[in-house]
């Protein structure tokens, strides 16, 4: 540490050398300065007086405080000579020279001590002072001191006042010189002057360095009175050195050092106490606090604890009552987190309650007016009938019609067979105006005209009242609610309808690229809108691949043959907007309820240009459809939260993509895992959408009887994706039963045909069909191409059947190499990460639906993601209560050092805030990941989402800061502002939240967490041992602990120079770095969160 150290003191003694060479007397001789001051200002003093004898002049100035201020301005207008000097090697520690020289020499409120010193040296001031020859050459011996000279008192070279043959009182340390009548000029940096006249010790206020025989002032903070004896030690208290032996009349002088804190802190003013000038020391009173180095008190905050001769304020108390505080807070926040959402939904269910009430009263009334009006009806034709009969047998043989004897109108005697006026009455009478704002044709007002609650919920149930009326009335007619009839009267009624889509596919085929393998072999067939198409096989026939390649889905995979929209040959992906695909999982956020899901997905996925009345109504229908009205404010839950039940949660699985109105919906097993209740209740549902125009495929595992009943079409797979039949399923069995496979008695059709698929039931031998035959059998029925290959495994079937099957040759049974195959797999899972960012990067739509842009998706995904955090509060409070223990501890134990300027605590700092907000940024996507995959291949915005989690990540980024530091800082209290710290906390905040952003998407959760684990430790390692290099300017743990030292560093000034310089030297930061330090953290949070995005984009789950 001694070359360490003497670096940094030759270093910032660069500054006193402007000290030196601004003292310039030769500028301004004796005659000068007595020609400047006015006889009466220093006359009168006896001391001088005209021309005294043996230099009475000089005398005369000696104590004179007009010639210390005098002295005190030159010094001061002198600075802006040596600043670019001072900027050149001290550029790293001073920012601002003419500030910190204020705060280091500006004398201007005392020179008493120069008034002192220059009658202790009968004006031979300026004769004592160290030229620019000797500072340098006091630098260059501190900074070829090495560790040889670590401990020893002297470590200057001899020079020419000091050496072996020349060793004269002023080279004791606290004695100086004078350099007698030679004229010398300090600016001189080349010749060191000869002094050793009128040798005494150094003046209070000045420090003279042991072996040179000059003399230099303390800096302000610094306390450089002269020495006294103290003859039970030897040593010249406060002081550590001792006067020469054998030398009864060399006294004490004043300080002989001056250096950093660690190296000695002599001269530096104690703590409890307060220096106004170098040569005064003052206790500290009550209500005020002295650090060490003070030159004046600080006020203690109101009800801290400062006694006398304090050296910090004792501010704990504060401390204390925030962590009561915080408790407080954070025990509200986890007990009532969820009411103002909760408080919320009740006042919203309470409105749709009364609307649905109103709709169901006004269909009643509806209903009875009807009635009403049929029993008229029947009541007015009986009447008529009989009054028919009464006048008919009175009317007289002359009449043909007209008026009757009675004067009554002749019934049915017009010509035109016209009825009776009381029939017209009946018929014609108006319906009254049962409130038409529920849906009546031609009076509803429109969607943008509602803007409250109660009137769109009003119109919602209105126009879902009415479309239950007018479904009983068409079964009613008989209608059978075909296709066609609902699409009448949805064009009756002034509905708009779906586009229709009829996907067909001849000789469809997939194979992996790399390994070869093929998924679907020839697979011809059709699937019709308004219709259920259920797919069926054993496992791995390829009924989920199938519905993949359905939905443009099926990604590594080389496609032939042809796919055909609607009859012509167009990418399915054009028409994703439109196509909805259920997932097997149930993908469905737990923390939302059951209508905030269907709600949001139906802002995002249906047109943008719908109000939003008809988007109610749509949600509301889908929740009438599926079952869902008794858990519509129920949270969905999750593994650890309780929620709905496994149906319900399936059911709103199959909700999400119901509520965007597609034209195709794709199920991938809808019915696994549910009872036969729920399974119908959903299957009936799907009819319903049928009936829309809908085109429904699903996967069905082992269906009920009826549910395979209600199904339209059926396509049954053999294993290695081949169709053994695809057609109506009224028509299965009879297939079936011609090719000789007949279903027993009390047997459910697809279970048996599965369970000969799978090879569990074997075929009567008397058919002569194998389960190999069936797919070649279905493409002979139907007169399709058959591949060659089929045809050649067909026939060696047969022949192996019969029992000639030969030996097979070594090179058909040896399969392909280790690393054959490991590479056809690595090729395969980069050829699927391609197919999958062309999939969600394409751009043409051909879907005609304009849904929401960035910008309304944003704001949608804002706050579903704000009502997640709402009711994740309580998580977000056992965070906030580790922060506040963090704070606590590092404070209490990591106190600030002035030696270091607190960089152990601001370490422990930036490893402890990275890990926590690391730890907490890895939850906003790591468990989310699966959520977006389903809707960003659903068409949504991925920017949106992801810009909707970092902004409400913000307001942890604001928060966490807030929390530790009311622990840390009260509990450590810094020298730097609780501002300053918290501005770097914020941008180290933002900082890390991108790197756990990265880590989050990137990793799995259990990589994830041990990445943001131990990159801040050895991210911290690297930056302080690693210093001044490239990898550790990379770190940001450097900027983040370059500016906290730095931001407390300004606070050091003063006496503290020497020591704030060779600490930054030693640490490699430079105090003009501050901004650049929040500048690199903020843009490394925003390349990080940019690496984020990118991995969110391109790399999905395998």
């Amino acid at each position: 540490m001694a070359r360490v150290a003497a670096r940094h003191l030759a270093a910032a003694l660069l500054l006193l050398l402007t000290v030196a060479t601004a003292i310039d007397f030769p500028a301004f001789p004796r005659h000068s300065l007595e020609e400047d001051i006015p006889e009466d200002d220093y006359g009168g003093d006896g001391v001088g007086g005209g021309a005294a004898a043996g230099g009475g002049g000089t005398k005369g100035l000696a104590g004179n405080p007009v010639v210390a201020e005098i002295v005190n301005k030159r010094l001061k207008a002198l600075t802006a000579t040596f600043a670019m000097a001072i900027r050149g090697e001290l550029g790293y520690c001073i920012k601002d020279t003419d500030s910190e020289w204020d705060q280091a020499f500006n004398f201007t409120k005392d020179t008493s001590f120069l008034n002192t010193c220059m009658k202790q040296t009968n004006g031979d001031l300026h004769q004592r002072v160290c030229t620019a020859a000797e500072m340098l050459f006091y630098f260059n011996s501190l900074m070829d001191s090495g560790e040889e000279t670590r401990g020893e008192k002297s470590y200057i070279r001899p020079n020419k006042n000091c050496n072996l043959t020349s060793w004269s009182d002023g080279c004791e340390p606290g004695w100086a010189c004078s350099a007698g009548e030679q004229k010398v000029d300090l600016k001189d940096s080349k010749e060191i002057p000869y002094r050793a006249d009128d040798c005494q010790a150094c003046c209070a206020g000045f420090f003279c360095p042991h072996a040179l025989t000059c003399m230099i002032p303390c800096p302000l903070g610094a306390y450089c009175p002269e020495s006294t004896l103290n003859k039970t030690t030897g040593i010249c208290d406060p002081y550590n050195y001792q006067p020469p032996a054998g030398s009864p009349n060399h006294t004490c002088g004043s300080a002989d050092n001056w250096a950093d804190v660690i190296s000695t802190d002599d001269v530096f003013c104690p703590a409890g106490y307060y220096c106004p000038s170098t040569t005064k020391k003052l206790p500290c009173s009550s209500g005020f606090y002295c650090r060490k180095g003070s030159t004046a008190p600080t006020r203690c905050y109101k009800k801290s604890a400062c006694p006398p001769n304090s050296a910090n304020q004792d501010i704990t108390i504060f401390g204390v009552l925030l962590v009561v505080a915080s408790c407080l807070v954070l025990l509200i926040i986890y007990n009532f987190s969820g009411q103002l959402l909760t408080n919320r939904e009740k006042k919203q269910a309470k409105s749709r309650e009364a609307a649905a009430r109103y709709a169901k009263d006004t269909a009643q009334a509806r209903e009875r007016w009807k009635s009403a009006r049929d029993v008229a009806k029947k009541a007015s034709s009986g009447l008529q009938s009989q009054l028919s009969r009464t006048f008919s047998r009175k009317q007289k043989p002359g009449q043909t019609g007209g008026m009757s004897s009675k004067g009554l109108p002749s019934v049915g005697a017009d010509g035109g067979g016209r009825k009776s006026n009381f029939a017209d009455m009946n018929e014609d009478a108006p319906e009254p105006d049962f409130h038409l704002e529920t849906g009546d044709k031609g009076k509803k007002p429109k969607g943008k005209q509602m803007h409250s609650r109660s009137q769109i919920f009003k119109y919602a149930y209105g126009q879902i009242e009415k479309e239950k009326a007018l479904q009983q009335e068409l079964q009613e007619n008989d209608n059978n609610l075909t296709f066609s009839g609902v699409i009448n009267m949805a064009k009756e009624h002034d509905e708009t309808s779906r586009m229709v889509i009829e996907i067909a596919f001849k000789d469809l085929s997939l194979t992996l690229k790399g390994s070869k393998k093929k998924l679907l072999r020839s697979v011809t067939g059709k699937l019709m809108p308004g219709r259920v198409a259920a797919f069926m096989g054993p496992s791995g026939a390829g009924k989920t691949t199938f519905l993949n390649a359905i939905a443009g889905k099926a990604t590594g995979c080389d496609t032939s043959g042809l796919v055909l929209i609607n009859g012509k040959v167009e990418p399915i992906r054009a028409y994703k907007r439109i196509i909805g695909f259920v997932p097997q999982d149930d993908i469905v956020h737990g923390n939302l309820t059951v209508e905030e899901n269907l709600w949001f997905n139906a802002r995002c996925r249906l047109s943008g240009d719908m109000s939003k009345a008809d988007k109610v109504l749509v949600v509301e229908r889908v929740i009438e459809s599926l079952g869902l009205q008794a858990v519509r404010d129920s949270l969905v839950g999750d593994v650890e939260t309780r929620g709905i039940s496994g149906g319900q949660r399936k059911r709103v699985n199959v909700g999400l993509e119901m509520v965007m109105e597609p034209s195709v919906l794709i199920l991938d097993e809808p019915t696994s895992g549910l009872d036969s209740a729920s399974s119908l209740l959903l299957l009936r549902a799907l009819r319903r959408e049928a009936l829309e125009g809908v085109n429904i495929s699903m996967v069905v595992h082992q269906p009920s009887y009826t549910l395979y009943r209600m199904f339209d079409d059926l396509i049954l797979l053999a294993k290695g994706g081949m169709t053994v039949y695809h057609g109506p399923v009224k028509k299965v069995e009879e297939y079936f039963s011609g090719l000789g496979i007949v279903v027993p008695d009390r047997v459910n059709p697809p279970d048996y045909y599965i369970d000969i698929l799978e090879g569990i039931v074997k075929p009567n031998m008397s058919a002569g069909v194998t389960v190999k035959d069936l797919p070649l059998r279905w493409m002979l029925h139907n007169g399709y191409d058959v591949p060659r290959d089929m045809l050649q495994s067909s026939s060696t079937s047969e022949s192996s059947s019969g029992g000639s099957a030969g030996p097979s040759s070594p090179s058909a049974s040896a399969g392909p190499s280790f690393a054959t195959e490991l590479w056809a797999n690595v090729k395969d899972v980069i050829m699927r990460k391609k197919d999958e960012f062309d999939y969600n990067k394409s751009t043409e739509d051909l879907s005609n639906r304009c849904t929401p842009g960035i910008l309304r998706q944003y704001r949608y995904f804002l706050g579903r993601v704000g009502k997640q955090r709402l009711r994740e509060a309580r998580i977000l409070g056992v965070d906030y209560l580790i922060l506040c223990l963090a704070g606590i501890c590092l404070g209490t134990l990591a106190k600030v050092s002035d030696e270091t300027f607190g960089a152990l605590g601001y370490t422990y700092t930036v490893i402890a805030v990275s890990l926590l907000c690391k730890i907490g940024a890895l939850r906003s996507f790591a468990l989310d990941k699966i959520y977006y995959w389903r809707e960003r291949a659903s068409g949504m915005s991925s920017l949106a989402y992801f810009l909707a989690k970092d902004t409400i990540d913000h307001f942890n980024t604001i928060v966490k800061p807030i929390v530790y530091l009311s622990m840390f800082y009260f509990f450590n209290n810094p020298r730097s502002s609780i501002w300053e710290n918290y501005v770097v906390l914020v941008a180290l905040t933002y900082c890390v939240t991108g790197i756990g952003y990265t880590f989050a998407i990137f990793f799995q959760p259990g990589s994830a967490q041990l990445w943001s684990a131990l990159l801040p430790v050895v991210l911290t390692l690297i930056a302080t041992q690693q210093k001044n290099t490239i990898i550790a300017d990379l770190c940001y743990t450097k900027w983040a602990l370059e500016a906290f030292v730095i931001a407390n560093a300004h606070n050091y000034s003063g006496v503290w120079l020497i020591t704030r310089c060779g600490s930054l030297q030693k640490s490699g930061y430079d105090i003009s770095n501050r901004s650049l330090c929040l500048w690199v953290l903020m843009a490394n949070g925003v390349i990080f969160r940019c690496i984020a995005f990118f991995c969110m984009v391109v790399f999905q789950k395998h």
